[in-house]
């Protein structure tokens, strides 16, 4: 029965240009979580387990606790965010953070390949 209250998360957000990296590597990898997105487009942020806050140190992300996960439904547990990939349309509940870390890390040497090839 669904009371209506969402479960307790974590949620790492990233600039967004890293996080659609790293949502296109977890995707052809591994399961990737729910993935909300600013309504400017600045940020993404990745639905991890709950206590992931205390350990994560990724420097150019943060991790906040929040409430979301599959118990949120359609409802953003952000205000102002929506769904790049919403729960239920993913095999995970949340994005595990180890792998996470790694896609963010991965998406950084790739951007930085990307952007030292692009004329000036």
């Amino acid at each position: 029965m669904d009371t209506g209250e969402a479960e307790p998360c974590d949620l790492v957000t990233v600039p967004a240009r890293q996080g659609l990296e790293a949502v296109d590597i977890l995707r052809l990898r591994h399961d990737v979580g729910p993935v909300l997105h600013d309504r400017e487009g600045d940020t993404l942020g990745f639905i991890v387990p709950p206590g992931t806050a205390q350990g994560w140190d990724l420097p150019g992300s943060a991790c906040i606790q929040t409430f979301g996960g599959s118990g949120c439904g359609a409802q953003p547990p952000v205000t102002g965010s929506g769904w790049l990939v919403p729960p239920g349309g993913t095999a995970a509940e949340a994005t595990e953070p180890e792998r996470l870390r790694a896609a963010l890390s991965e998406a950084v040497r790739l951007l930085a390949v990307v952007d030292r090839c692009e004329p000036r």
